[in-house]
């Protein structure tokens, strides 16, 4: 059953009851990567494995107003909206509908900036509003989104390697 959420706007990343935000560096450049989260969905699941298949809905070009969906290897689904896609540095979307219950708003931003010591400094964060119980799930899971995080993290920055050496 589709459960409809609350249209947020992108401050709701600062706002939001519920934010969580995992880092990592990559060797990849900010645009390899901005490409790897917004132009090719298909990848999704080979680098973040609870993913189980991203779609986008209707033809390209995909960017701010695109629509997604993504489904999740437990059997979750997702019907997103893309707010933001700037190319090398930020792609936002807001989850409209989902399957989860307990979820009120949701929305995930991923931040790229060059790192200092080169590549990519990638930071994920998880916004949200629940039902109390969901909500307290979602805090108690910070360990594991974190251990997931950084295992995508590193097999994005292997998918990227891979397909610049050919």
């Amino acid at each position: 059953m589709a459960r409809h959420l609350r249209p947020e706007t992108p401050d709701f990343l600062t706002g939001a009851p519920v934010r969580l935000r995992f880092s990592a560096v990559l060797a990849a450049s900010p645009e390899a990567v901005f490409r790897e989260l917004a132009e090719i969905p298909e990848g999704w699941p080979r680098w973040f494995r609870p993913i189980a298949s991203v779609e986008y809905v209707g033809d390209p070009p995909y960017g701010r107003g695109s629509c997604r969906r993504v489904r999740l290897v437990g059997g979750g689904r997702f019907v997103e909206s893309v707010l933001v896609a700037e190319e090398g540095r930020r792609f936002v979307y807001r989850v409209d509908e989902t399957s989860v219950p307990g979820l009120l708003a949701l929305m995930e931003e991923w931040r790229l900036s060059p790192s200092p010591y080169g590549g990519t400094r990638l930071q994920w964060t998880t916004a949200l509003a629940a039902r109390r119980p969901a909500r307290q799930l979602w805090s108690a899971a910070r360990p594991l989104l974190a251990r997931a995080f950084r295992r995508a993290a590193r097999r994005l920055d292997e998918r990227i390697a891979e397909q610049a050496a050919g």
